[in-house]
């Protein structure tokens, strides 16, 4: 059975007190309204400064913390870059790689993209790898190739055992932080196939060697792999998603930064953790 997870990322909100505030806020809403509920995954990606004060605060709870990015060198003369280790110095459990922001408006690539799964693995990071194409790549019906180029780019050279250990985070670039919504559907559609693609890189010929003329052993690694979906998720669209086959949990932005949002996206969370359950 997958996970169910649901994680926010505050991006560049939140003061530090302001940061501890909603911590304590989330914690003070699960104790109140989801006792002896089996709870979803939680991580809160707060900013690189509130990351100490939030770890204090959610210690010894169901929460857990992840950074919002990080470098893929472990250290050196890179001014104003954040390494792997110091996350995990801290206590960091989760890191968000790749999203379309970092990639927009940072000039983050494929490429860099595999190198930080790469370092996040290496030091125990749970990586958040997020994909998804533009809204011109929509309109040119590009979704699909954008989507099997990103996974076949980021997962380059990670085995599967690695590859295990991720959590992808389907995020369709212009329905983030536009109030769009992605269609429950089609939301649903390219969670599976980002699951289809990672099993296709997977898979290899009886001897392990690429031929076409050889019949391939199917993999089933991503069938393990949660597949979140990201993009104006709100509680009000959150059941509808939590409902498909294969959205496993939710991505939030804007409505992480209030806890009377955020917390309906958590109990979305724990209904398809109860309804998964159920099926197993």
């Amino acid at each position: 059975m997958r996970k169910t997870i649901i994680a926010g990322n505050w991006k560049m909100h939140k003061t530090v007190a302001e940061a501890r505030e909603l911590a304590k806020a989330l914690m003070d809403g699960i104790k109140a309204d989801l006792v002896g509920v089996a709870l979803p995954d939680i991580v809160l990606c707060p900013t690189f400064v509130c990351l100490p004060e939030v770890l204090t605060t959610v210690k010894g709870s169901a929460l857990a913390v992840g950074a919002q990015n990080m470098d893929h060198r472990d250290s050196g003369a890179f001014t104003g870059e954040i390494a792997p280790p110091m996350l995990t110095g801290l206590g960091v459990t989760h890191v968000i790689i790749g999203h379309s922001e970092r990639r927009q408006l940072f000039g983050e690539t494929n490429h860099s993209v595999n190198l930080k799964i790469k370092a996040a693995l290496k030091h125990g990071l749970i990586p958040i790898v997020c994909v998804g194409e533009t809204l011109s790549e929509r309109d040119e019906n590009l979704t699909d190739s954008v989507i099997h180029h990103q996974i076949n780019s980021g997962l380059h050279e990670i085995s599967v055992e690695d590859a295990a250990k991720l959590v992808i985070a389907y995020e369709p670039v212009w329905a983030i932080g536009t109030g769009k919504n992605c269609e429950t559907g089609e939301a649903n559609r390219v969670c599976k196939l980002i699951r289809r693609t990672i099993n296709e890189l997977y898979s290899k010929s009886e001897d392990g060697k690429e031929d076409s003329a050889k019949p391939k052993t199917p993999s089933h690694v991503a069938d393990s792999i949660p597949v979140l979906y990201g993009g104006s998720v709100k509680p009000s669209t959150i059941d509808e998603q939590m409902e498909q086959s294969d959205i496993d949990g939710a991505l939030v932005g804007g409505a992480a930064l209030k806890a009377e949002e955020f917390l309906p996206i958590i109990k979305g969370g724990a209904k398809r953790l109860k309804l998964s359950s159920s099926r197993a």
